[in-house]
This record gives structure tokens, sequence and C-alpha cells, in this order.
């Protein structure tokens, strides 16, 4: 199920379901609200959205409130969270999810909010967006492959494509906006080589771990499986991570994997990834690509979770097509 697609004029809620927007620079969202603003939208920020305890969190009672609301109010089209964190999955209890399917709409993130993401596809059949917070719309250089991807998914029907950015980028942006690093990109990692046709299913992978033997986990059948980790998943973690998922019984249903490029602080070499992969004898004879354009590395692709794709790896050449309908 695809809800209404966003266009100018349309009313975006921002709510804080993990952490709170009161870790944000002020600068960062002042970019962030002035760049949905020229592109027509309108942005209003849910209730607590600032409000935040010793975690820089706020209690469930306020998070699940916030979240309802902008799936209740008509006036809003679409939902922005501000960022990830740690404890979006302590909300999936007391998540109204009727009340999400009757009023569906685009609900876009990443990180930890692939928790939420995960079990509102399984429970309604809602197809959500793994894709910029908010707070990633705070960018001043180097959004541009962001934004297009965000524009690609969001506001039209139409099939496209993941190609790989001209750069890629790993520095501490939100500490100083002009002092940037940016990395000529040569394409995609290829893994193992195949064509494949499935359902984007994925997001974080530590995160999407969590929903593991609960109500909230989505089916694995059919999928092209889209994973990524953060600087806190070194080889030896992801490793363990994965293979934790592959032991799931409709794993095998797993039609193709998409591998987004890891940050530097995780460690993680092509040498180790590539080993990690051959050592799996489940993901023998599927499509393997790495070095995907999303996860925590910028610029980020948006990825519909539960839309079609299909994948075609070969040596010297990796497509990526999603559909729309």
């Amino acid at each position: 199920m695809f809800a209404e697609r966003l266009k100018p004029g349309d009313e975006i809620r921002v709510i804080a379901p993990s952490r709170s927007m009161a870790i944000v620079k002020g600068e960062q969202l002042r970019i962030a609200q002035e760049r949905l603003n020229q592109l027509g939208f309108t942005v209003t920020f849910g209730r607590n959205a600032e409000v935040h305890d010793e975690f820089f969190s706020s209690s469930i009672e306020e998070r699940v409130e916030d979240l309802h609301d902008a799936f209740r109010d008509p006036g809003v089209k679409g939902i922005l969270t501000i960022i990830g964190g740690y404890n979006a999955n302590q909300l999936l209890k007391y998540i109204d999810f009727e009340l999400i399917k009757q009023n569906p709409k685009i609900f876009c993130g990443f990180s930890d909010i692939t928790a939420l993401q995960g079990a509102i596809y399984r429970k309604t059949g809602l197809i959500t967006y793994s894709g910029p917070h908010f707070s990633s719309f705070g960018v001043k250089h180097g959004f541009d492959y962001t934004l297009e991807s965000f524009i690609n998914a969001v506001t039209n029907d139409a099939p496209y494509d993941i190609v790989p950015s001209p750069h890629w980028s790993d520095d501490p942006w939100y500490l100083d906006q002009e002092d940037r690093k940016f990395i000529k990109q040569d394409g995609y990692m290829t893994i193992q080589e195949g064509k494949a046709e499935g359902l984007l299913i994925g997001g974080n992978l530590c995160t999407l771990n969590l929903l593991q033997g609960t109500e909230f986990m989505p089916s694995l059948k059919d999928s092209i499986l889209f994973i990524e980790d953060d600087e806190e998943s070194h080889p030896l973690a992801f490793d363990r991570d994965l293979q934790s998922l592959l032991h799931l019984p409709d794993a095998d249903g797993i039609k193709g994997i998409l591998i987004g490029r890891f940050q530097k602080d995780s460690q993680m070499t092509e040498t180790a990834l590539r080993k990690i992969i051959k050592s799996k004898k489940e993901l023998m004879d599927i499509p393997v690509a790495a070095n995907v354009n999303f996860g925590h590395v910028q610029p980020f692709a948006t990825i519909p979770i539960g839309g079609k794709a299909s994948l075609a790896v070969q040596r010297s050449d990796i497509e990526i097509w999603v559909e729309q309908k």
C-alpha cells in the first residue's frame, strides 16, 4: 500500500520517536526547514518533539502521542523523523496500527527508525521510506543526490534507479558545515553476480534484528534485503548480526542483497566483507552488491520498504531499479 504522493503545499510533520530534536543544532534545523519550504512544503512539529530526559529522548507516551497525532491529522500528508537513536522499539506495543492503516501517509527516516518502519509494514502493509531524517535536510553541501532521490521516491509514482553518487563523505558535517571532505566514488562493489526481483526489506541491520521473534518482524520471503550499519558495527559484529538474520525460517526467500557503505570507524574492509559474504552458504547463487548509497554515509538514496525492485549485479555494472506501483 502506497501513501498519496507529496505535492507542493502539503504539510510535513516532524516528530521525534527516538531521540529528541533538542540535540540538533538550531542552524541545522533552520536550513532543513528552509529547504523544505523552498520545495513548497509546510513544516510543522510534534508537540513533544523538543522534550527530552537524561537519555535525550522523551517518554513512550509522549512519542506515541506525536506519532498518532501525525497520522490522525488530515492536514498532514508526510511525516519525517527528526533523527535516529536507540529506543524507537519501545513504542511498538503501544502503536495503534489500525489508525496508521486507515490513514496512510509518507513516513521517512532511517537508522533506529527501522524498528518502526519494519513494524508498520508488517502490521499494515504501508510502504514507508528509508531515507533522510528532517535533520538530514540541514546539510549545506553535498545534499543534491539525497534530495533528488527523496523527491523521486515520494512525489511521483514513476520508477527510478539507485545509481552511485559521484562522491561520498563520512565527515562530522554537523560539527562544521564548511569543513567537508568528499571522496570520489567509482561505482558500487560487486560481491556476487546475478539478477533478482523482489520486495525491498531492510534498513539498519542491528535495529532490524530487534524485531526477530516478535509480531513486528517483516517477512523475508521474495525479498531484496538491503542492510547497513553505523560506526558501532565492526566486521565481527556485522558478521554476527547478518548470520542471526539468516537463521530466520524465511531467510531462504531472500533473492538478493544490497549492503550500504560502511563508515570508516567501523573498520570494515573490502577483503573482510567479501570473506563474510562468502562464508554464508545461505547466500550462494544470489546477487550481492555493496557500497550502495544508503545508510549512515552521505549522500544516500531513499528506499521504499515493501516496494518492488529489480537487481542486476555484474562484474562491471550494477543496476538497481525501484518500482513505485
